[in-house]
């Protein structure tokens, strides 16, 4: 980054008093992985050596630092006792489990008179592939260490209690609100409570404004899910709030995959025509196809200041398609970061970097914490269901836990506050979230020197890995 523009930077970052370290992050770096909840993948942190059984509770008090994980007595309408004790399964487990929106409305179980969530439907979820007995009540097998990385990252540094997907749904709205704050058409459909709600339909996983004719993509609004579009979209996303002087990239494995969310934003793709290709400079400019490539960006000191970051299918931790390489993947990214040297000034991207870690949706493993509803007319698709929030960064205390409500919406109005950008101010998710995660840090103290993450696989790996870059999952 040229240096004017680094001071243009420094002048929009924060309103932090005088005495603080910095004033703000120069990059933040979202890490999107595949269909995960807390008590299916960090029931590590209840057990040896990262904690005890003292360490978790289901419903830890507002001021506790214990983690929100509910170890056995998991809830299940199905059972004569109303309870199921959860299985272990691997994390290169094959099956997978529905996680459109009709399996988040069985899961929820919602009471016909509050429309609370029962959270004991988990078992009519559909599953496929070799299903074992109660599929959905498991929880990932971490005898081996599998798992590692995560549990250090998360007892390292920060973990949200209480993070959920924005959306009752799968990975293409998922994505569309990581990136811009909504899966709606339009503004206007975002203000009426319409929602793209699925993944697609007609063409296989073929997304965005270059799809095959023929490609739709379901709607769901305060009547229901009763109308289907071809999934090109038209409104403002978090980068076109980016001031001028700031940069962003969008590293992803497909050009027309449901998870690459700029392929679906007429202006940023500039679509050749259905069937063609994304020909925009925003896209052609931002857009990466090669998820590796953010470790050599980091290494070579091209670090943007916004960056998502979504991974190949073996690296995902989608059930069914992954190879267990999604810890060592994070952690890679993590290292590549917190080792950086020479880059910015010689002072390294650790001190200047804020990292968060998160899961797309829930990918139908049972969770017992209840979302809240949005009011009309978001409700009907607002909040889903629970996903793991780790965030990292040299000011973020040592096994800091935070116990508010976040949601998607809440690391973009993050990413607004630290950029100078008036929060809510794409005027969607980041609006409606009730907090800007500024609470995991503490840039009134000293950065905390970087300990490097241990894992099997390291950058090296990946970056030359020779498989051909797959999907992050094989949703339809």
């Amino acid at each position: 980054m040229r240096l004017a523009a680094v001071g243009l930077l420094l002048a929009w970052l924060g309103t932090i008093a005088g005495h603080a370290q910095i004033s703000g992050f120069q990059h933040v770096v979202v890490i999107f992985q595949e269909n995960r909840t807390p008590d299916n993948l960090f029931q590590g942190l209840c057990s040896p050596p990262y904690g005890s059984s003292a360490s978790c509770s289901a419903n830890p008090a507002a001021a506790s630092s214990q983690y929100n994980i509910q170890t056995k007595n998991w809830l299940d309408k199905n059972s004569p006792t109303g309870a199921t004790q959860p299985g272990l399964v691997p994390l290169a487990n094959k099956y997978d489990l529905s996680h459109a929106h009709s399996a988040f409305v069985k899961m929820c179980d919602p009471d016909p008179a509050t429309g609370v969530c029962k959270m004991d439907g988990a078992g009519n979820i559909p599953c496929s592939g070799t299903c074992p007995a109660k599929p959905q009540f498991r929880y990932v097998d971490n005898s081996t260490g599998t798992v590692n990385p995560y549990l250090d990252l998360a007892t390292q540094y920060g973990w949200a209690n209480y993070m959920f997907q924005t959306n009752q749904g799968p990975s293409f709205p998922a994505h569309q609100f990581i990136f811009g704050g909504t899966s709606a058409p339009s503004a206007a459909d975002d203000a009426a409570g319409i929602f793209a709600s699925e993944n697609m339909s007609g063409a296989g996983k073929i997304a965005g404004c270059a799809a095959p004719a023929g490609t739709t993509v379901q709607l769901i609004d305060p009547s229901g899910e009763n109308r289907k579009i071809y999934p090109c979209f038209e409104h403002s996303t978090m980068p076109d709030l980016l001031p001028s002087a700031l940069t962003w990239k969008y590293y992803t494995p497909g050009a027309g995959s449901i998870w690459t969310a700029p392929n679906a934003i007429q202006h940023i793709c500039q679509s050749s025509g259905m069937g063609g290709n994304c020909t925009g400079q925003d896209w052609t400019n931002n857009v990466d196809l090669t998820p590796a490539d953010v470790l050599k960006d980091i290494a070579a000191c091209r670090l943007r200041s916004v960056s998502w970051v979504i991974p190949s299918g073996h690296n995902s931790d989608h059930a069914g398609g992954n190879d267990g390489g999604g810890p060592s993947w994070v952690a890679s990214i993590v290292n590549t970061i917190g080792n950086s040297k020479v880059c910015d000034n010689n002072s390294g991207y650790w001190d200047n970097t804020a990292i968060f870690i998160t899961w797309d949706d829930w990918g139908g493993w049972y969770d017992h914490e209840a979302p809240v509803v949005l009011a009309q007319p978001q409700g009907d698709y607002q909040y889903g269901f629970r996903v793991p929030l780790v965030v990292v960064s040299a000011y973020t205390p040592k096994a800091y836990v935070n116990n508010r409500r976040h949601d998607f919406g809440s690391i973009l109005r993050f990413l607004e506050h630290n950029f100078g950008i008036v929060e809510g101010k794409l005027n969607f998710a980041d609006a409606r979230a009730e907090n800007d995660l500024t609470a995991f840090f503490d840039l009134a103290r000293p950065p905390r020197p970087f300990q490097t993450i241990s894992a099997p696989r390291n950058a090296a790996f990946f970056l030359h890995d020779k498989r051909k870059a797959t999907d992050p999952d094989d949703d339809r």
